[in-house]
């Protein structure tokens, strides 16, 4: 199938990511959310980025306006019926995207790919609250989406190979990297990741070391970029918490157990950089661990 116009349902962080790097590959995108002030956030946030890229010449002035000109926004879901894939990028939350797509299926093209970028959550479950299981599958971007090379794609237990190798077909479009995953909660990414960060977690919560040393220790120890509690903040700590009741809910096997201290991270409201404290606090002009 081909695919020419894409909706991308949610204006935050993953959803401006992946508007952008789909209007860079030529896509039209119709972004919806339910807040005006989000949309408009979300475009000065794409323009801010695409000018960063033009100053690095990594792309051209005028790819850049043509880029801009391909993105319309939109506070009715129905707009996004049109689409050729829609791209779910909603909050973390199974309840909310099986609304979405419900909301979503009286308006849509009997031809139409719905996804989802869910980090977690049964492809197979939310597929099957849909009238087109067959043309459903999870497509996880990482972020920061425009640099991050890797799209995890998903397929449900319904999922037919058409659907599979359309989606395939958009990655190498992008000039990203997919790498195919089974249905089995948290994928591939999050089922490495969110394990070592809420290790972290209890590496702290259990007086192992400070917020500085085990993210030294992970930095320099094993030449990972950024400390996994630095990690997590970036993320979202919600985010991980969520995550992690889906594994151990999912899996039932008691290592998968949230860190009592992220739950209670998370009941704070310190969610990490998003709420300005988080592990770190970035209130002040550099992070300061917050134990």
């Amino acid at each position: 199938m081909e695919i020419d116009r894409v909706g991308v349902v949610g204006a935050g962080q993953m959803g401006n990511g992946i508007a952008h790097v789909f209007a860079l590959a030529g896509y039209d995108v119709v972004m919806n959310d339910i807040d005006q002030g989000a949309l408009d956030s979300a475009m000065a946030l794409i323009r801010k980025n695409m000018d960063r890229q033009v100053s690095k010449d990594l792309i051209a002035g005028d790819v850049r306006d043509a880029s801009l000109a391909r993105i319309s926004t939109t506070l009715k879901l129905a707009d996004l019926g049109q689409t050729d894939l829609v791209i779910e990028a909603a909050t973390e939350r199974e309840t909310v995207k099986t609304a979405i797509f419900e909301d979503l299926q009286p308006h849509l093209k009997p031809t139409t790919i719905l996804t989802s970028n869910t980090s977690s959550i049964s492809i197979t479950r939310l597929a099957s609250r849909t009238d087109r299981p067959e043309r459903f599958m999870g497509f996880h971007f990482m972020n920061p989406v425009p640099i991050m090379q890797l799209v995890e794609l998903i397929r449900g237990i319904a999922t037919d190979q058409d659907t599979y190798e359309t989606c395939l077909g958009v990655v190498e479009r992008l000039g990203k990297t997919a790498a195919s995953a089974e249905d089995f909660p948290a994928f591939i990414v999050n089922r490495i990741l969110m394990p070592m960060i809420n290790e972290a977690v209890y590496t702290l919560y259990e007086g192992v070391g400070s917020v500085s040393s085990i993210d030294s220790a992970m930095k320099l120890g094993t030449n990972h970029p950024m400390g996994p509690l630095a990690l997590a903040d970036f993320i979202g700590l919600d985010t991980c918490l969520a995550i992690m009741n889906v594994l151990h809910d999912g899996l039932a096997d008691t290592k998968y157990r949230p860190c009592p201290l992220l739950t209670k991270y998370v009941e704070a409201g310190w969610l990490g950089r998003k709420t300005q404290r988080g592990f770190y606090d970035y209130r002040g002009e550099e992070p300061v661990p917050t134990r």
